[in-house]
């Protein structure tokens, strides 16, 4: 697995996955926050595996 996110688009998943996530605690309380995990996970590890699939890269680019 390569890394094919890049730091900002990493930042923003974690922040929108704990977002989601927090709708499991307070406000509505509903199960659906658990899909916050997906965005988390993905943001933490750094690759996506939609973008592989669809070829997408956010990382910037790399000196040879």
């Amino acid at each position: 697995m390569k890394a094919n996110e890049g730091g900002l688009d990493r930042m923003l998943r974690v922040v929108v996955g704990i977002g989601l996530l927090s709708l499991t605690v307070v406000g509505p309380q509903t199960p659906w926050g658990y899909v916050g995990l997906v965005p988390l996970l993905t943001g933490l590890v750094g690759f996506c595996p939609l973008y592989a699939v669809l070829g997408f890269n956010t990382c910037g680019m790399r000196k040879a």
